[in-house]
């Protein structure tokens, strides 16, 4: 194996020159491995009670005992369930007492007094106005308004009534009203007094 061997530098003896080549290169990799580093790349020391954290595996080992716990009593639970054969056991036989349903009785029923009495006195007040004196007063406000309109007013059948009639240059409405034709042609309304 030695002869097929090719050292880098020239050689006498090509079997020694194999030898000592490959002891260097033992003694290099040793070196290698066995060498410390200049720079410390290790991450900082990590203390033993940050390490094991205690307070998880005590939280851990609590829901544990709780999930131990709940288990059994399902598993009480199941038993009674197939001893029972299924019966249903859930029915309340007690009533709902209040302790102080008589007061809140007592008050609901003054508030109705109350009331009653609230609605007796409004009832029997009487109004401070007069319907005839109102209706004299709206039939007064919607003469003015159609006097004073530049538009008819009112639904269409109430138009119709008002209609003018013309005679050359004065007219007279249905509804009493003089009215003559002005210089522009329009229609000038002149309400009668009387």
């Amino acid at each position: 194996m030695h002869r097929h061997y090719q050292p880098t530098a020239p050689a006498s003896n090509r079997y020694l020159q194999q030898k000592w080549d490959q002891d260097k290169y033992q003694k290099h990799r040793t070196k290698v491995e066995t060498a410390a580093a200049v720079v410390d790349t290790k991450g900082s020391w990590t203390p033993a009670h940050i390490q094991v954290k205690l307070k998880k595996v005590q939280l851990q080992e609590d829901r544990l005992a709780i999930i131990a716990r709940d288990n059994q009593i399902l598993s009480f639970k199941l038993v009674d369930i197939m001893r029972s054969n299924g019966t249903v056991e859930n029915w309340n036989n007690y009533i709902c007492k209040s302790l102080n349903a008589e007061k809140r009785h007592r008050q609901s029923m003054q508030i109705t007094q109350e009331n009653q009495a609230i609605f007796h006195r409004i009832t029997q007040c009487k109004s401070q106005y007069k319907s005839s004196r109102l209706n004299e007063e709206w039939e007064r406000v919607k003469r003015v308004q159609n006097d004073i309109a530049h538009y008819p007013r009112g639904t269409k059948a109430e138009q119709k009534t008002r209609k003018k009639v013309h005679f050359g240059g004065i007219g007279v409405a249905k509804n009493g009203e003089t009215a003559r034709c002005g210089e522009d042609g329009g229609i000038q309304k002149m309400l009668t007094t009387g």
